[in-house]
């Protein structure tokens, strides 16, 4: 492999670590993420479960994971509740939320 191709296949894998693929809904927007100690009033309405790559050849960003795993979380929750928690850490691209509906 020239060095040239070798330089090309880096900075793809690169650029690919850092993007952003999971984009919010109009419908995801209406639901927060908060923590546990911020839902004392809410009910809770379900779970789920939300998974993305963190992993494009080299490990991806960390921020960049939970912040498309809570945006998948959010759409998800749509319709179901107004809030999001997160009931789990996060392993190799999988995080588990708990939802609320804590408006009337």
């Amino acid at each position: 492999m020239t060095f040239f191709r070798a330089l090309l296949l880096t900075i793809a894998a690169l650029a690919l670590t850092s993007c952003t693929w999971v984009k919010l809904t109009p419908e995801g927007q209406n639901v927060e993420v908060m923590t546990q100690a911020d839902i004392a009033n809410c009910e809770r309405t379900g779970t789920t479960t939300v998974e993305v790559l963190d992993k494009v050849l080299l490990e991806r960003n960390p921020e960049k994971v939970e912040q498309e795993l809570q945006t998948l979380a959010r759409n998800r929750a749509a319709g179901r509740g107004d809030v999001i928690v997160a009931s789990s850490g996060i392993e190799e691209g999988e995080q588990q939320f708990v939802i609320y509906r804590c408006s009337n």
